[in-house]
Order: C-alpha cells, then structure tokens, then sequence
C-alpha cells in the first residue's frame, strides 16, 4: 500500500504557493508600499486631497496583491465559496463603516449645535 505525500497540498481547494509566486507577491507589495511612501515625503501634489485618495487606489491595490499571492484566493478555491465570503465580508464592512460616519456626523451637528455657528463669527 502506498502512503500518500502529506507534504503536498495540491488537492481540491488548496492551491499551492509557489517560491516565485511568493517572491512576486513580495515585490508587489513592496513597490505598491514605496510608492505612495514617496508620494507623501515628496509632495508630489499640491492637493493632500488627490494624495489621499491615490494612496486609497494604491492601498486597495495591494489588498488584491495579498489576496491573490499570499492568501491563494481565485473563483476556483474552495468552490468558489471563499470568495462569496470575501463579498460578504467586504459589504458588511462597507455598511458598518457608512453606518459608523453618517451616526457619528449627525451626533455632532445634533449634539453640537452652537459649535458650528460660534467658529464662523469673525
């Protein structure tokens, strides 16, 4: 009887890394952290507005860049049911975090309600 290699872990749902998946993934990760690094030392735009909103882009970037290379996410791990899970995740975070910022909005205008004429008296 032959015993099976417990080593590898190449059945269904468990894709396996690879030493150059792991190092591209590395790199990825990296260049997508440099960058928005020298973006800020730099002041590379006058406007801290677009600077925020390019290092968002770069940040969701690398969330992909995690998800793919380290964490072996695709439609075909698992039966497509680890990425009906990231879905839900992903929407559950999004409503907690608006839920969070339109509550915590409306506590201070409401909450605060001469605060805000006071600051605009010259």
């Amino acid at each position: 009887m032959s015993r099976p290699n417990l080593d590898q872990h190449t059945g269904a749902g468990h894709p396996e890394g690879t030493l150059g998946g792991y190092l591209t993934g590395f790199a990825l990760a990296a260049v997508l952290t440099a960058i928005p690094f020298w973006l800020v030392m730099g002041e590379v735009f006058e406007s801290r507005t677009v600077t925020a909103l390019i290092i968002m882009a770069f940040a969701m970037v690398q969330i992909v860049v995690h998800m793919v290379f380290f964490l072996h996410m695709n439609p075909r791990s698992e039966g497509g049911w680890m990425l009906l899970a990231l879905a839900f995740t992903v929407i559950v975070v999004v409503i907690t975090l608006a839920g969070s910022i339109w509550v915590m909005y409306h506590l201070n205008s409401n909450m605060m309600p001469g605060l805000h004429e006071m600051s605009q008296v010259p």
